[in-house]
Parts: C-alpha cells; structure tokens; sequence
C-alpha cells in the first residue's frame, strides 16, 4: 500500500516508521526544511514542499496512493490537503489529524475526509475508560457510517451479570462486538454468560439511543422503561371517572306499609 503523509513532524514520522514496519510505501511531505531529519526515517521518501498545492501533490504521485494521511499541527493545512487528495486526485482513503477539538465538526464528507482521528477526544476515551465502571464510554466514531465504537465494564451489581447474551434485549441499532474478560477477547455467542468485570465493546448504528442502551445496563435489563398501568387516583373508588361504585346504586327494599295506612292518624 502506497500512502502519503502531509507533516514530516514527531506525529508524521511515527506514522511512517509503523507503516514501513507493516512494508507499506511512505511518502513524507513537509514544506519546513527543519522538518526534514531524513536519517530518522531513512526507508521513507521525502518531499520538500508545499502538501497544499497541485505542483506538490503531483509531484508526490498523489494519484498512485491508496491512502493520505494529513498530519500536521494545523487543522487547516489538514483540510486543505484531504479536499484536493480527495476531489482533485480521487484518491480513495483520506485520514485527517484533529489538533483542535472545536474545529471536528469540518473534518467530514464535505472537506473531503473519509476518518478525521482527534488526539485529544481518543486520550479523554482512554481516560474514561480506565476509570469509569458501569458507564457508557465513546471510544471511536466511524466517520462515513456515523456509527460508534462503545465500551461499558460490567460492575458486580449490574442486572446483566449472570444473564446469557442470547436472553439480553439490546436496543436497535445495537450489537455487542467483543467481550474482553481479564486479557482474553471473546466473540461473543447467545450461550455465553456476563460476569462482572467483564468489558463490553459495543457498536451502536447513527440512529440508535446511548440512553435506550444506558438504561439497559443500569436499569432492570430492558433497553426501554416499561410503561406500568397507572393506579387508581387516591380517593377515588374503581371505577370510570371517579364514579360511584355500583353496589352504591342498590336501593334496599322498603318495608311492607300496613294497608290501613300509617298508625295514630
């Protein structure tokens, strides 16, 4: 596989070496003549130039790679050079590094970025996921499909320790992926029963609810609350719109009146 990488940094070289040591091609570009420390990377070519303009990516035979990857410390170099990749050499694969979480929500689609990759969102994921017990942790979001990348670790008081996977409803749009019990991964099977500590990697679709799945993990196992009849309103007998009941209507019978009519008159 053939990639180019716009930012020959610390971020662009340690993304070269691991592809190199997968015997993938590299191309490193980078317009900053310090950038260029070709003796750390010495299996990689290298290109001094500009990755936001035509002349360069030509001359970094854009249009024989597989995959892009814009790595530099800033976002706008990052999308300029995924939309000309993508839109002016059709190259199929363009990976796009977020420096500043506030500007994620460009690095889609429209700037030409098949996965954008946020340094900062992957190390709060990490984070919360080393301590979080019992709660939903956003791992990764799959950039065309929208789709996201869930972890939950069982604590011992969940409603699901001891249930077989098979006998869980999951919420649409939901599918448990991978259960990781100590170090072993397990693919997970409907005969396989929960155990606390185990931790669930779970991949929910777009348009599934995190809080049909939350509720379902901290609630009594359904994905949904159920609805309950509504009792009776206090001071009211059974009935429809507070009536009386009917044994209230019965009439006693009168007493047989004396046919020479009522005494004393």
């Amino acid at each position: 596989m053939r990639v180019v990488i716009a930012g020959a940094g610390s971020v662009g070289r340690s993304i070269a070496r691991e592809l190199l040591s997968h015997d993938h091609e590299v191309v490193l570009v980078d317009k900053n003549p310090a950038a260029m420390r070709v003796a750390q990377v010495p299996e990689a070519d290298w290109l001094l130039a500009d990755a936001c303009e035509l002349s360069s990516l030509e001359g970094a035979e854009v249009t024989e790679a597989d995959v892009v990857v814009g790595a530099t410390g800033d976002d706008k170099v990052n999308l300029v050079f995924s939309l000309l990749c993508k839109t002016e050499f059709g190259v199929p694969r363009t990976v796009a590094r977020v420096n500043n979480p506030k500007n994620e929500w460009m690095f889609d689609g429209s700037w030409g970025v098949d996965v954008a990759v946020s340094t900062p969102r992957i190390m709060t994921a990490m984070v919360e996921e080393a301590v979080a017990v019992g709660d939903l942790v956003q791992i990764f979001t799959f950039q065309q499909s929208g789709a996201d990348l869930l972890e939950v670790t069982l604590p011992a008081d969940s409603v699901l320790v001891g249930r077989r996977v098979g006998d869980v409803e999951w919420p649409p749009d939901t599918v448990l992926a991978c259960i990781v019990r100590g170090a072993m991964p397990i693919a997970p099977s409907v005969d396989d029963t929960l155990e606390a500590g185990d931790e669930l990697l779970l991949v929910a679709g777009g348009e599934a609810e995190e809080s049909a799945l939350q509720h379902l993990l901290s609630g009594d196992g359904r994905a949904e609350p159920q609805d309950e009849t509504p009792d009776e309103t206090p001071g009211e007998s059974p009935g429809t719109d507070g009536e009386v009941p009917f044994e209230a209507h019965v009439v006693a019978p009168e007493a047989p009146q004396d046919d020479a009519g009522p005494s004393g008159r």
